[in-house]
């Protein structure tokens, strides 16, 4: 659905298997995913440990539904569908852990198109656990977005037009759920235990849109008050139907979400009347309560989830009694200065 679901993957191509779990050599995934137009299946699981970054060509689809039980983990690094077009991936897990280059991302995708990322777990990013920039043609939908670790312990930096965010849990993230900046659609997403903000605005100089929509927040253990923030006017922001649980007493008996929550100038954006953004194919809308009983169930690479994603689940099923962000860099302590909108301003570098 939304605005990437026109993506034609590896369409037509060869169909290419994953036999080993090694970086690189033959049956590798770093080996099935250097060539465009392939289609990418797994025939074994588990650990896939990267010693560098690996990148995606263009017209491929991974196909990690494919994959035994308990399913694939790429973790060690970080992974790039910068500059691609027409790439889908399914029930994946990618984690860049402390490995990892710092600047970087779980999943970092920039000067892309026509782009789905479908019931994946996407963790442990060192800057942010995904970023996009420079894109369109985007959707992310179903999946798992969080824990973010150090230096920044972030869930995304969106940077793009034309991107749908649909049906996902963001979790145990110190902000960025995500950061909208362009033109961003997002509806039905369940975001739990913020440490300083929730979903955030672009906050800048330029023009950015955002359609918010029967999404439910969720306060945890280490959330903050600000489940959004970072607004100014030039944000356009259309919202309706969206919830907030901030009582923490392990019932889910949300709010609705008031204009005012957003913030008072100058940091409030320009609200709209209506929705701004059509993708080609319409996102199926559920009742914030629906999107969070479907993230319980299906959210991630949830065929087979594994124990750190089902950790995440049962933080997300206590409502407010359990979840813990990444340990900061003065162990656990807060680590940067919270602006007086509630995130932390830090650098965007991508």
């Amino acid at each position: 659905e939304g605005f990437g679901a026109l993506a034609t993957g590896g369409k037509g191509g060869a169909v290419v298997h994953v036999t080993t779990l090694d970086d690189s050599g033959p049956g590798s995934l770093r080996d099935a995913v250097s060539e465009s137009h392939r289609i990418v299946l797994f025939d074994v699981a588990g650990d896939i440990k990267l010693t560098r970054p690996l990148a995606i060509s263009s017209n491929t689809t991974l196909s990690g539904e494919s994959a035994p039980a308990p399913g694939v983990t790429i973790r060690g690094s970080s992974v790039s569908l910068s500059n691609d077009k027409n790439v889908i991936v399914r029930y994946l897990r990618f984690r860049e852990e402390l490995t990892g280059p710092e600047k970087k991302c779980s999943i970092n995708i920039h000067e892309s198109s026509n782009i789905i990322l479908d019931h994946c777990s996407i963790e442990e990013g060192r800057w942010d656990c995904l970023g996009v920039t420079d894109c369109n043609t985007v959707t992310v939908q179903y999946c798992i977005i969080g824990q973010g670790i150090i230096p920044q312990r972030f869930g995304c930096l969106c940077e793009t037009d034309y991107i749908t965010f649909s049906h996902n849990l963001w979790i145990n993230n110190q902000s960025r759920n995500p950061k909208a900046k362009g033109k961003v659609q997002y509806i039905n997403n369940v975001v739990y235990n913020w440490g300083v903000t929730g979903l955030v605005g672009g906050h800048s100089g330029a023009d950015h849109w955002l359609d918010a929509i029967n999404n439910y927040f969720i306060k945890g253990t280490n959330s903050g008050e600000h489940f959004v923030g970072q607004f100014t006017s030039t944000d356009k922001v259309y919202q309706s139907g969206n919830l907030v649980d901030d009582n923490k007493d392990g019932k889910l008996n949300g709010r609705a979400v008031a204009p005012a929550d957003f913030g008072s100038a100058p940091h409030a954006p320009t609200f709209l009347p209506a929705f701004t953004l059509h993708p080609p194919i319409p996102v199926q809308t559920d009742s914030p309560k629906s999107a969070y009983e479907k993230a319980l169930a299906s959210a991630g690479a949830s065929l087979h989830r594994d124990a750190f994603d089902q950790k995440l689940i049962d933080n997300l099923k206590s409502l407010g009694k359990s979840g813990q962000l990444s340990p900061g860099r003065n162990s656990g302590t807060e680590d940067d200065q919270a602006t007086d909108a509630g995130e932390i301003d830090t650098p965007d570098t991508h």
